[in-house]
C-alpha cells in the first residue's frame, strides 16, 4: 500500500535539508582523512618491523558541517519514511564530523563504534554477530587454505596489465561513462575506488581472479552506486558514500563477488581475519602485533600485504592498541543482512525490491524511502546494474533454492557420509542452528 503522498511544500524543504546534509558530508572525507602515506610501510620496514608507525592526521574543523546539520534538521519537520531517511543521515553526519575530529585518540574509536559497530555487534537473527562468524569461518577455511593456494590461479598478472584487462571490460557495463584505470603507487590497499576511477599499487601482484572481483566490487557496485546516486537531481545526497551506508553497500559488494564466483577461500578467510584483528586491537593489540598476526595467515603473501591488513584496522585511532577502526567489522554482517534482504525479495516475487537498492548509495533501512521516493517520481530508475541483478534467472533460481536449503538439518544429512568422508558428525557451534 503506498504511504500518503508528500505534499510539495514538504518535497521542497527535504530536497533543501539534503542538499545541506550533502554539503556537511562532503566536507567528512573519513577513508581520505585517515589514510596513511606510503612512506610509513617504507620506514617500518626499515626499521626490521619493529618499531610502531607514526602517523599525523589533518585537523578537521567539524563546525561547518554541524552548522549545515542543524539547519538540515530544522527542515526536516514531518513524519514520513523519508523524513526519517534523512534524521538518521543527520545523525550519521553529526557523528562522522565528531569522528574526524578525534583522530588519533582513544576517542576516535567510540565514535567509530557508534557509526560502523563492532566485531560483537549482533547482525542477521540479532543473535550473532560478525566475530562469531569470523572465527567460524577462520576454522572452516583454514583447511582450505593450501588446497586454495594450489587451486587458484597464479598472482601473475602486473598492475599495468590488470590495468589493460579493466580498460577492455568496462566499457561493456558503462559506456562512455567507464571508470578511468590509474596505476600508481599512492594507494595503500592492492586496489582501491573513488567516484569515477580505479587506482591499481604499481608493485601489486594480481591473478586473473582480481579482474572480475575488481569489477565486480569496486566497478559494478561502487561506481554504479555512485552514478545512480548522482542522477537523481533531486536528492544528490544518493551519490554519497558515508557511514550510514557503508554496512549495506559493502556488504552489497562482498555479495556481487559470491554470486559471480569470484569470494575464494583466501579472500574469504582475509575478511575473517580483519574481523579478529578490530577484536584483539580493542583490546590492546598493537600494530606490531596485528602485523604479525596478518603474516602468520598469510604467509604466502608479501610482508606489506600484512602490514596493509593491520594499517586498515589502527587508521585513524591508535597504533599502539585499544583504539582501533572497526570498518572492516562491517563486510561480514553487511553480506548476511543484504544475502537476507533479496532472499526476502525474491518471496515478493518483484524484481522492483531488487533495482531499489541500486538507486545510489543507500542503507537496507533506507529501502521503505527509497520505495516512497520512486512511487512519487521522484527518484529515477538506477542506470548501471550488475548483470546478475539485471538478468535475475540465475539469482532468483539461487536464492530460491539456497532459501529451501537452509531449512534442511545439515547434521542429518552428513551422519549419511560419515563412513565416506572419514569426519565425525559436525557439533553444534555458536553459528550453527
Amino acid at each position: 500500500m503506498m504511504e500518503q503522498a508528500l505534499a510539495a511544500a514538504q518535497i521542497e524543504k527535504l530536497e533543501r535539508a539534503g542538499r545541506l546534509l550533502l554539503e556537511a558530508e562532503d566536507r567528512l572525507p573519513v577513508l581520505r582523512t585517515i589514510a596513511w602515506e606510503r612512506s610509513h610501510a617504507d620506514a617500518f620496514f626499515a626499521a626490521g618491523g619493529r618499531e610502531l608507525p607514526r602517523p599525523v592526521y589533518p585537523r578537521i574543523d567539524p563546525a561547518p558541517s554541524l552548522e549545515r546539520v542543524a539547519a538540515a534538521r530544522a527542515l526536516i519537520d514531518g513524519d514520513s519514511p523519508v523524513h526519517d531517511w534523512l534524521r538518521r543521515l543527520a545523525d550519521t553526519t553529526a557523528e562522522t564530523a565528531a569522528l574526524l575530529a578525534s583522530t588519533g585518540t582513544a576517542e576516535f574509536h567510540r565514535h567509530s563504534r557508534a557509526l560502523y559497530g563492532d566485531p560483537k555487534t549482533p547482525i542477521a537473527d540479532g543473535k550473532r554477530n560478525a566475530l562469531d562468524l569470523a572465527r567460524r569461518l577462520d576454522t572452516l577455511l583454514a583447511d582450505f587454505e593450501e588446497g586454495s593456494i594450489r587451486l587458484e590461479p597464479a598472482e601473475g598478472l602486473t598492475a599495468p596489465e590488470l590495468k589493460a584487462r579493466l580498460d577492455a571490460d568496462l566499457p561493456r557495463y558503462f559506456g562512455a561513462a567507464a571508470p578511468q584505470v590509474e596505476v600508481t603507487l599512492n594507494v595503500s590497499a592492492k586496489a582501491a575506488a573513488g567516484r569515477d576511477y580505479i587506482k591499481l599499487r604499481a608493485d601489486a601482484a594480481f591473478s586473473d581472479l582480481d579482474v572480475i572481483q575488481l569489477l565486480q566490487h569496486e566497478a559494478l557496485i561502487h561506481i554504479a552506486t555512485n552514478k545512480n546516486g548522482a542522477a537523481q537531481s533531486r536528492f544528490p545526497i544518493l551519490a554519497e558514500a558515508h557511514p550510514g551506508n557503508a554496512r549495506t553497500q559493502e556488504g552489497l559488494a562482498v555479495f556481487a563477488e559470491f554470486i559471480s564466483g569470484t569470494l575464494d577461500p583466501r579472500r574469504f578467510r582475509r575478511l575473517a581475519d580483519r574481523t579478529i584483528a578490530i577484536d584483539m586491537a580493542a583490546e590492546g593489540a598493537d600494530f606490531i602485533q596485528l602485523y604479525n598476526f596478518f603474516r602468520e595467515r598469510g604467509a604466502h603473501d608479501a610482508p606489506i600485504e600484512a602490514f596493509e591488513n593491520a594499517r586498515r584496522v589502527v587508521r585513524g585511532g591508535l597504533v599502539g592498541g585499544g583504539a582501533p577502526f572497526t570498518k572492516d567489522s562491517i563486510y561480514l554482517g553487511g553480506l548476511l543482512e543484504v544475502h537476507n534482504y533479496l532472499r526476502t525479495a525474491v518471496r515478493a516475487g518483484d524484481p522492483a525490491f531488487i533495482r531499489l537498492l541500486f538507486v545510489g548509495k543507500i542503507d537496507l533501512a533506507d529501502l521503505e524511502a527509497m520505495k516512497m521516493l520512486r512511487e512519487q517520481g521522484l527518484i529515477t530508475e538506477p542506470a548501471f546494474m550488475p548483470p546478475w541483478a539485471t538478468d535475475l534467472r540465475y539469482l532468483l533460481s539461487y536464492l530460491a533454492y539456497s532459501t529451501f536449503l537452509n531449512e534442511i538439518d545439515l547434521s542429518h544429512v552428513a551422519a549419511r557420509y560419515e563412513r565416506l568422508l572419514g569426519v565425525a558428525q559436525p557439533r553444534k557451534t555458536p553459528m550453527g542452528d
